[in-house]
């Protein structure tokens, strides 16, 4: 199932994608938002609307998180090119949810900083609660969906500052892509 959060009558809605004449459309109005679902997608309530062509609707941010958390130096050509070590347990870090931006949403630099770099990740959604789950667990029932991240960091003010909220979370720092 792919959905996405659009305008729609100038409201932020959620739509049910699927294709129309060979291109994806938004087809349904979700009357349940998919956080709101507690995992369970097929649950959802939607009203059928006169498709609208993926292509020309504003998209949004896939979503409102409560947090956006994300782990630092997660693959070991990243930490070499930056002259570090790979970190023995997880480097996590938050975003602020302002840095969300949506699909083809301008990144802005802040006047502080000069270097600014960007890395391509995978977001991964979490649509229910988990708190310590068991090791033998199936996770994927917490996980809502998956989605691209263009994660933005002022590298020179992450060098400067001894944490990170600085160079990481400013405003316009993150944009997601479509589901």
């Amino acid at each position: 199932m792919k959905y996405c959060r659009f305008q729609f009558n100038g409201q932020p809605q959620y739509g049910l994608v699927e294709p129309v004449g060979g291109h994806d459309a938004i087809v349904r109005i979700l009357l349940t938002a998919p956080e709101e679902a507690d995992g369970d997608l097929e649950s959802l309530r939607t009203r059928r609307i006169e498709p609208i062509p993926l292509a020309e609707a504003v998209v949004l941010a896939p979503v409102r998180p409560s947090k956006f958390v994300c782990i630092g130096r997660n693959y070991r050509e990243h930490a070499a090119e930056l002259g570090h070590d790979v970190p023995q347990e997880p480097l996590i870090f938050l975003k602020a949810t302002s840095a969300l931006l949506p699909p083809g949403g301008i990144v802005r630099r802040p006047k502080i900083s000069q270097r600014v770099d960007y890395e391509g990740e995978l977001g991964v959604v979490i649509g229910r609660t988990c708190y310590q789950p068991p090791a033998d667990a199936d996770i994927r029932q917490y996980i809502l969906g998956y989605t691209c991240v263009n994660d933005v960091t002022a590298r020179d003010l992450q060098n400067k500052d001894g944490q990170w909220s600085r160079a990481r979370a400013s405003t316009r720092f993150a944009r997601w892509d479509r589901w």
